[in-house]
């Protein structure tokens, strides 16, 4: 029988004990994920952080002492390699555009905690990232805002059939993976085996990459990203 594989080390930032205890209790009950530390105030985080060496750090924005933003970046520059996951109730843009510039490798709002963070923990273990559904839009949006017009550049890679082109598409847009397997009737799993093979045919590495391409190669337009 061979080795089992270590489990994803996780750490729980958050100043409100009831949440941490549900966060807990939901990540431990995955057979690949164990917390290995708490904190309730970023000071906090960033010791347990030091001491634990985490995978993955969930940590909340708003926490007293000190804050989740200004705990980020010293989370990463503890040497453990650890990748951050920020856990919020805040959906403005510019929230989640400055803590991925702070170098935040997921953001989930904690309305949608219970059908999103498993998945994030997960992406962000692997070398991925993971934005919250309704915010991927925003990503889409910086890049449609910051690129030059280009005529007649970009079109889609002919190596993608229609079906990978159409959850291309969907990726990109924002839909999870079970979204996207209502929407063309196939498994959430078969969707996860369109996006790695995607991944791997265009040299790509996580869902943003991804976004990225579907942009610039006239996939995604500004009419596609209203619906």
């Amino acid at each position: 029988m061979p080795p089992a594989k270590p489990k994803i080390r996780v750490l729980i930032a958050d100043d409100h004990a009831i949440l941490r205890a549900g966060l807990k209790l939901l990540v431990d009950s995955q057979a690949d994920m164990e917390v290995v530390a708490e904190a309730a105030d970023g000071q906090q985080a960033v010791a347990k952080a030091r001491e634990s060496a985490p995978d993955v750090a969930l940590i909340d924005l708003s926490m007293p002492r000190s804050g989740g933003m200004e705990a980020l970046p010293k989370i990463l520059q503890t040497g453990n390699k650890s990748r951050v996951v920020v856990l919020t109730m805040y959906d403005d843009p510019a929230y989640l555009r400055s803590a991925l510039a702070a170098g935040a490798s997921g953001y989930v709002l904690k309305r949608s905690v219970d059908g999103d963070l498993l998945s994030a923990i997960r992406a962000v273990h692997r070398g991925g990232m993971f934005i919250d559904p309704s915010l991927a839009v925003v990503l889409v949006n910086d890049v449609l805002t910051s690129r030059q017009t280009r005529t007649g550049q970009g079109k889609p890679a002919r190596l993608l059939s229609e079906r990978e082109l159409q959850v291309l598409r969907l990726v990109a847009r924002g839909f999870s993976s079970k979204q996207i397997a209502g929407q063309i009737f196939v498994s959430a799993k078969t969707v996860e085996t369109y996006r790695a093979r995607l991944l791997e045919k265009l040299g790509l590495r996580t869902r943003s990459d991804l976004v990225r391409y579907a942009v610039h190669t006239g996939l995604l337009n500004a009419e596609a990203v209203e619906k």
